[in-house]
């Protein structure tokens, strides 16, 4: 069993990707037609068990488990505790985690957008004065 300093290292260290993959497919360009795919069919399917499973894709704190159950499996890691008890502990301390990175990531995220367009509107006021 790692030390516990060691353990919640990795904690924050394997929550970086998870994080990373979660918003990657919820949220940027890249995965764009694949999500707005599955928002459809989160909104129209026609069981309960197809609506949940394509919202998942659209959630990033939902999908935010997934990716945190494949790194467990990947990484074999678990918290404070072996066997199953260690894994669930870590699942959801990853999940938060990773959770609280995205929700960071965001409010930076708005903030270069604001950045961005104050720049944007600042030209075209400075094109139209010349």
């Amino acid at each position: 069993m790692m030390s516990l300093q060691t353990q919640v290292a990795w904690l924050f260290l394997i929550a970086i990707p998870i994080a990373c993959i979660a918003w990657t497919v919820t949220h940027e360009e890249v995965f764009r037609e694949p999500r707005e795919f599955c928002v459809k069919q989160s909104k129209t399917g026609k069981t309960i068990v197809r609506r949940k499973f394509f919202y998942l894709f659209t959630c990033e704190y939902c999908f935010s488990h997934y990716v945190t159950a494949l790194m467990l499996f990947i990484t074999n890691y678990k918290l404070l505790l072996d066997g199953w008890r260690g894994y669930l502990l870590a699942g959801f301390a990853l999940v938060w985690i990773a959770n609280l990175y995205m929700a960071i990531f965001a409010l930076i995220k708005v903030d270069v957008n604001l950045e961005r367009l104050q720049v944007k509107k600042e030209e075209q006021e400075q094109k139209k004065e010349s």
